[in-house]
């Protein structure tokens, strides 16, 4: 750890609290287009991999199976996704975006990437790179001190 970092104010909790401030400021800003954090992020999987199993997405956005299967039961009822049977074993359900959540992502997008802009409007290309470099490099400690394998949330076997 740099010596002229604050000792005050140690990495992982700048880190968590950094995470926590941008999680409350996306909720603030998607709340007025009837959309929250959790739901912009499975449409988001969703727009590069449709058909994703609920266990999948749940494993790529540490949740349970139970929160994922209950946040996808209202995305399908306002319209932007919908169960279908797996081609070749029936009792798996896959994920698919509608129409009208494929427009709705475009939509989100945009504006998600107005406050990811204004976000990081103080932060050169520069800085940014050696963060993101940095936080890498420990994602890649951090697995393999867990073994090797990505950690799944309490309750999601990750299967």
């Amino acid at each position: 750890m740099p010596k002229d970092l604050n000792t005050n104010l140690r990495f992982g909790f700048l880190v968590h609290d950094v995470s926590r401030l941008r999680r409350v400021v996306v909720d603030r800003a998607l709340k007025p287009h009837g959309i929250t954090r959790s739901q912009w992020w499975v449409l988001a999987f969703l727009s590069r991999r449709d058909g994703m199993t609920q266990t999948a997405l749940a494993a790529d956005l540490d949740l349970t199976k139970v929160a994922i299967g209950g946040l996808i039961d209202r995305m399908a009822t306002a319209g932007f996704v919908e169960r279908r049977a797996d081609q070749r074993d029936g009792r798996i359900k896959r994920v698919y975006l509608t129409n009208a959540g494929s427009k709705y992502v475009s939509v989100i997008r945009s504006h998600v990437r107005d406050l990811e802009a204004e976000i990081m409007a103080e932060v050169s290309d520069e800085a940014l790179q050696v963060t993101a470099e940095t936080l890498h490099t420990i994602k890649a400690k951090l697995l393999e001190i867990a073994g090797g394998d990505d950690v799944t949330p309490a309750g999601n076997s990750g299967t």
